[in-house]
């Protein structure tokens, strides 16, 4: 864009502002989509019928005509729009029409007059939009346009400013993609025209943060060519608070020192039992935390046989994190003398903030805490555990098995379920982390400290909300590339579209926009948290696939169907069974037993049967994963099944051969055991379901895709 266009466009968003006007009438939205090179038809405002048959004449034939109001939002609910007036009388007949059609609407409308606008081809309509996101900030929409925009929803989101790749990637993510590509004997359409608009309105929102939502609806696409019909554009004046974002290396620094500190205060360390400052000061000394422990009191001299602090000021040395237990209006003093202090990060557990509405008290521990570069874990969180120090940083039960799994929730409640399932499970986590109201630290900060932390593997998240969900997003495109990244999103549904004054807005009013912006992320999403915990604890144990060729081995017809249908539903892809592969399979399995894929060796089958098949399969570097149907049999018992299957796993691992092997156990409840001890051997596997194992499976799949890992 040239230094002339953009200054048209300022001068046009700036008297607009000294107006008081929030939305663009349609010649300056033309105008500005003209300075961004949006192709769009020759149209012009007629005061008169007289003055639109002259346009019309200029233009050539046929025309459109729509009522010019900036008063009326969408001009077809009031009559206001004639498509395809033919000739010189019809225009004039239309414009008194239309004019009549928007008094009858709204009596005290201001009426501009009647747009003469220049008929486009006849093409496929879309949308092309942006609009202002409360947690992603401006973001660029694609999708099914014309009148049916909002019933369809067949619509695609991208953080704003979108590259060519992102837009095209766009253009193959709504459903109805295939019609880009022409049906019943149609010419495809022009993607690159269209890749192009859409770059270009995503520019034109970060270029001026003013416009709050932008709508080209329709666009109609053809194989020459896109251009846009209609143009919408809203501004806001009021600017967006600035979320405040420390640089990368200052987070990584802090939260090294909080995460894993080597000394820590409690602030309200209590001697009474069942006090929150006493649970924190024996789940610091039983969990076998070896630093130093200080406890803050006013009164007391030692408490659980250490001695204790008056102030964090009066310890000698250095303090790398405090924890809260005092209640909320003495937070604020006590910050104080942690900024004074020099202590890095303050976990506070004290509830009464923001979350009851006292947000006043929640925005003057912030400044404390950005005053004196303290961050802040909480408030109104149950605190945290990280296992490889044996911190237990918190007043719940304590937590100390470790492993590769780090885990985050905004929910007090939900936390302690991601422990009792942890426990339960047996698996271990390197981390478990409160975040309750996120006064400063939120979920990118743990993804940054995660990133570079050697004793985590994977990283599972619960939200209810992102302060900021660009930074999120952008952090987790590169932390992702290095880590499994899950994530639940809580209050899937969204009140938001009611304010919207677009088609755009409308649309980005539902979780679309998260499952988009997410998954461009490379993000794994859960629906639900017993999926966001069985992913937590299965791609540790799964090794990255090489490709995607699945393999399903059943002793069940029935479970064979529906692990079919669940690899659909999950997006696996089963693998063509070649011929020299069918035969071999078929000489294990009885001949009323089915080769093909899935591999049916039925339920009369002996050990032998279910060894000689895994291992044919783990051997042929054709197939990519297995997933195993157990059927509970006399012949084969299901310990002597789960057995069999982790000596030909450890048999080929021995060989270099690595795969994902997941596996459903059907049957009595002995099925149980043995699906115990084959998680506990690497092999996800689940007693009495068909879905879990495969959607797992899913999720390893998901993430190797994203990083760029498969062949």
């Amino acid at each position: 864009m040239t230094a002339e266009a953009s200054t048209a466009v300022r001068q046009i968003i700036d008297s607009a502002r000294s107006s008081g006007r929030t939305l663009l009438s349609a010649a300056d939205a033309r105008t500005i989509c003209e300075a961004y090179g949006i192709p769009i038809p020759g149209d012009g405002i007629a005061a008169s019928a007289d003055e639109a048959a002259r346009l019309a004449n200029s233009f050539g034939y046929p025309v459109v005509l729509k009522i010019a109001s900036q008063d009326i939002a969408h001009k077809t609910d009031a009559g206001g729009v004639l498509v395809g007036v033919a000739n010189e009388d019809a225009v004039r007949a239309g414009y008194e029409s239309i004019v009549a059609n928007a008094r009858s609407y709204r009596a005290d409308a201001r009426i501009d007059g009647v747009q003469v606008q220049q008929m486009a081809p006849a093409g496929l309509e879309v949308l092309v939009g942006a609009v202002t996101d409360p947690s992603f900030g401006k973001i660029v929409a694609f999708g099914i346009g014309g009148v049916l925009v909002e019933v369809l929803s067949d619509v695609t989101f991208r953080l704003a400013p979108a590259t060519n790749e992102e837009a095209h990637s766009m253009l193959a993510s709504i459903r109805a993609a295939r019609l880009l590509d022409g049906v019943r004997g149609g010419e495809a359409v022009d993607r690159a025209a269209l890749a192009g608009i859409v770059e270009k309105v995503s520019r034109i929102v970060t270029d001026f943060p003013e416009i709050s939502e932008l709508d080209l609806n329709p666009v109609l696409a053809t194989a020459a060519g896109a251009m846009a019909v209609d143009a919408r554009i809203a501004l806001d004046f009021a600017p967006r608070p600035a979320h405040r974002r420390p640089p990368h290396d200052e987070i990584v620094r802090a939260m090294n020192r909080i995460m894993k500190p080597d000394a820590v205060a409690v602030i309200g360390a209590s001697a009474e039992s069942g006090k929150i400052g006493n649970s924190v000061m024996k789940n610091l000394i039983n969990g076998g935390y070896a630093g130093k422990i200080y406890p803050i009191h006013p009164k007391a001299d030692e408490i659980e046989g250490i001695r204790v602090y008056r102030s964090v000021k009066d310890i000698p040395g250095d303090v790398d994190m405090a924890v809260f237990a005092i209640p909320a209006a003495l937070v604020p003093g006590a910050l104080i003398e942690c900024g004074e202090k020099g202590i890095p990060g303050a976990v506070l557990i004290p509830s009464g903030f923001a979350e009851t509405g006292n947000v006043e008290a929640q925005e003057e521990i912030k400044r404390i805490g950005e005053q004196y570069n303290v961050r802040l874990m909480g408030p109104n969180i149950y605190g945290f555990y990280y296992t490889h120090k044996n911190l237990c940083a918190t007043f719940c039960t304590a937590y100390d098995v470790k492993g590769q799994v780090a885990l985050s929730s905004q929910s007090g409640g939900i936390g302690m379920a991601i422990v009792g399932f942890s426990r339960s499970a047996g698996m271990g986590v390197s981390a478990i982390v409160g975040l309750g109201n996120k006064s400063d630290i939120d979920e990118d900060d743990l993804l940054t400290f995660f990133e570079q932390d050697d004793n985590t593997q994977v990283i599972a998240q619960h939200f209810e909300d992102l302060k900021d969900g660009r930074a999120f997003a952008e952090v987790a495109r590169r932390v992702s590339r290095k880590k499994p990244i899950i994530a639940l999103k809580a209050g899937r549904t969204s009140a938001g579209a009611k304010a919207a004054s677009s088609h755009t807005g409308a649309l980005a009013g539902n979780d679309r926009v998260y499952d988009d912006i997410l998954r461009n992320a490379g993000v794994i999403r859960a629906y639900a948290l017993r999926d966001l915990l069985e992913y937590a604890r299965a791609l540790p144990a799964l090794p990255t696939p090489k490709g995607e060729n699945v393999v399903i081995i059943t002793g069940a017809g029935g479970s064979g169907v529906l692990l079919s249908d669940a690899c659909v539903d999950n997006g696996l892809e089963l693998m063509k069974m070649p011929d020299d592969l069918d035969a071999a399979f078929r000489k294990f399995i009885p001949p009323f037993g089915a080769a093909g894929n899935p591999v049916d060796i039925t339920g009369g089958e002996p050990p032998t049967t279910y060894r000689n098949t895994v291992a044919l399969a783990l051997e042929d570097e054709r197939i990519h994963s297995i997933i195993l149907g157990y059927w509970h049999t006399i012949i084969t018992p299901p310990m002597v099944f789960a057995n069999l299957v982790v000596d030909v796993v450890e048999e080929m691992k021995a060989k270099g051969i690595h795969k994902p092997v997941v596996a459903s156990l059907a049957g009595d409840v002995e099925v149980e055991e043995a699906a115990a001890f084959l998680y506990r051997h690497n092999i996800p596997a689940f007693a009495y379901t068909t879905e879990t194992p495969v959607q797992v499976l899913g999720a390893k799949y998901r993430w190797a895709r994203s990083a760029g890992l498969m062949g």
